[in-house]
This record gives C-alpha cells, sequence and structure tokens, in this order.
C-alpha cells in the first residue's frame, strides 16, 4: 500500500433508460440492448491496510436493510478484492485489505449498487496494490474480471453513459453525448422485494415475443446520445423512455402493486414514469436538478399526507439526482 492514505472511489448507482431484450443467448441469459446512465447518486468505498491478515469489510448507511444486503463474506466488495488479487497473480504483492462502504443507494433496486461497489472495490484493489495502470492488467482483462463479477460491473469501469448489449459485458460509452446542464431525474424506489433473477424467470415463462418497439427505441436513442443530446431533449423524450423496459410486465406479475403505484406516481407528478433495470426502482425525468428536487419536496409531502400510498412497510425511498454522462471519479 501506498503512505498517501486510502483510496477512495464513489460506486454511482445506474439507470436504465431503455432496457430491451433482443434475445436468449446459448448460455442462458438474455441478451440485452440497454442505454444505461451514472447517475450523482452514489456509495463511497475507502480501502486502507488492515488491522489484520485478511481482507475486512465494515458497512455503514442511515437506510440500511441489513437483510437485504446479506452476510459480509458475500458482499461484491469482498468478491472483487478476491477477483482482483487473482487477477494480478504473482505481478504485484497483494497484501490484504480493509474496506469501508458507505451505503446510499437502495439494495436490490434496480440501481446495480452492488454491482456498483464491485467495480469500485476491483479498481481501488488494483490502485491499493500499485496496479492500476496498464502494465499489469490490461482494460480488456479488467472487463473480463468485471464480467465475471456480475453482469453490471463492466458498464461501471466505462465510468460513463453507454450502449451495454450482450449480458452486459459490451459496454460502449457515450461521453459527452448530454451537452449542456445535466438532466435531473427523480427517483422513487418502493419497500417491496424483487429478485433480478425471480423477474427473467418470469419473463421467460411469459413467453413474450421479442418487442421490436423497445429495440428501435433504444437503437433511436443510441444514435440520438451519439450524436449529442441536451437534457431538455432527453427529458422530452420521456414519453417514450417510460415505456422502453421489456422486463416491466414480469416485474408487474411477481409485484402487481407495482402498477397502481406507478400509475398514481404520474398523476401526481404528471410526468411519465419509467422503470430502471428489474425494478423496482421507478424514475422520472427532469431537465434539471433544480426541478427534480422540486419534485422530490412534493412527493415526499404527498407521502406524508397519504395522497400518494406506496407498496411495502414503510415508505418509500425518495431522492432527486442527475444523471451524469462521464463519472468524475473522485470525491
Amino acid at each position: 500500500m501506498s503512505g498517501l492514505g486510502p483510496v477512495v472511489r464513489l460506486a454511482p448507482a445506474k439507470v436504465n433508460l431503455t432496457l430491451s431484450i433482443v434475445g436468449r443467448r446459448p448460455d442462458g441469459f438474455h441478451a440485452l440492448h440497454s442505454i444505461m446512465a451514472t447517475l450523482g447518486l452514489a456509495d463511497r468505498l475507502s480501502i486502507a491496510p488492515p488491522a489484520g491478515p485478511a481482507d475486512t469489510l465494515h458497512v455503514a448507511g442511515d437506510d440500511l436493510d441489513r437483510a437485504a444486503l446479506g452476510p459480509p463474506a458475500g458482499n461484491h466488495v469482498l468478491q472483487a478484492i478476491a477477483a482482483a488479487r487473482a487477477a494480478v497473480g504473482g505481478a504485484r504483492p497483494a497484501p490484504a485489505l480493509a474496506a469501508r462502504l458507505e451505503k446510499r443507494i437502495p439494495i436490490a433496486a434496480g440501481l446495480a449498487g452492488g454491482s456498483s461497489d464491485a467495480a469500485a472495490a476491483l479498481d481501488g484493489a488494483l490502485e491499493a496494490w500499485g496496479a492500476g495502470g496498464d502494465a499489469v492488467l490490461s482494460q480488456d482483462e479488467r472487463l473480463r474480471v468485471a464480467a465475471r463479477l456480475g453482469s453490471d460491473v463492466p458498464f461501471f469501469l466505462a465510468g460513463e453513459l453507454a450502449i451495454v448489449e450482450g449480458r452486459g459485458e459490451r459496454v460502449t460509452p457515450l461521453p459527452g453525448a448530454i451537452r449542456g446542464e445535466a438532466p435531473g431525474i427523480l427517483l422513487v424506489v418502493p419497500r417491496i422485494a424483487v429478485a433480478t433473477a425471480a423477474v427473467f424467470a418470469a419473463y421467460a415463462a411469459s413467453g413474450a415475443a421479442i418487442n421490436g418497439a423497445t429495440r428501435l427505441t433504444s437503437e433511436h436513442l443510441a444514435g440520438e446520445l451519439q450524436r449529442g443530446l441536451s437534457a431538455q431533449t432527453l427529458h422530452d423524450r420521456a414519453g417514450i423512455l417510460a415505456s422502453a423496459n421489456d422486463l416491466f410486465p414480469a416485474t408487474a406479475a411477481l409485484e402487481p402493486a407495482i402498477v397502481p403505484f406507478r400509475r398514481a406516481l404520474a398523476r401526481l407528478t404528471g410526468r411519465p414514469v419509467g422503470m430502471s433495470g428489474s425494478g423496482p426502482t421507478l424514475w422520472v425525468l427532469y431537465p434539471s436538478l433544480e426541478a427534480a428536487q422540486a419534485a422530490e419536496v412534493h412527493v415526499r409531502g404527498s407521502i406524508d399526507d397519504g395522497v400518494l400510498v406506496a407498496p411495502g412497510n414503510r415508505p418509500p425511498f425518495v431522492v432527486a439526482s442527475t444523471i451524469v454522462s462521464r463519472l468524475a471519479g473522485q470525491p
């Protein structure tokens, strides 16, 4: 470890602006075409020398669901550190590390917080061992390690708005795709448990045909972003994008309460409401962070007053954030 102090990484949430299922792969995974974006909402990971001989992890957070988080040994952070050590092999000393994870992203919400934590841990561990450049692990080798950790992990190594294909291993970054002010986004996460594997299984069991309209929407947005898009124009596309998630019917089949809640949120905000990933996070686009923050106040007040009733055993997680087209990297 360097004497410069702990290695710190931000691990941002992601949102799926589109999610098209384009087929079934020979390995059993579904093939996707998705436009994914990192958000201002992020976990914070610190890595430092440990007090003992083994990797350790401490997780903290104001809104932490420890039952959903699972045991520390199964956490994505420790798995990523172990995978990084195996990938480095004997090329660099790879001593034990102590990780502290400050959770701000809701768990099991379709925001890929666990995958983002894994990407941050992989990158941070390599830097801690002095293997941060391409001399030890090339970018392609890192992406292969990331893909073994989880389908969304390679996206976070790209750190940008991107086209994501395959099962998540093919990432085409779109740096600078959003021009001018960063778009605002309101995230509303009802407290219902929706497992990603169960949603994909429900989708497969439904026998749904490939939705060509979703694929076209996803590809069209990709083309627009490659040419450059303003926050206002992205906001204007919200009505089309909100319906461009092929997993929503499967999520609704498992958790029917998400359907009336989505409708109620759309009526309250007067805006189209989309879903990220396999859910249950719902999103609403705005042309600015200020507009999203005003919507956050309105939604929170409506929940407190009983005007908006969310499924689950406690109030939903509600936060305004921004879509960023390039990850800043350091806090």
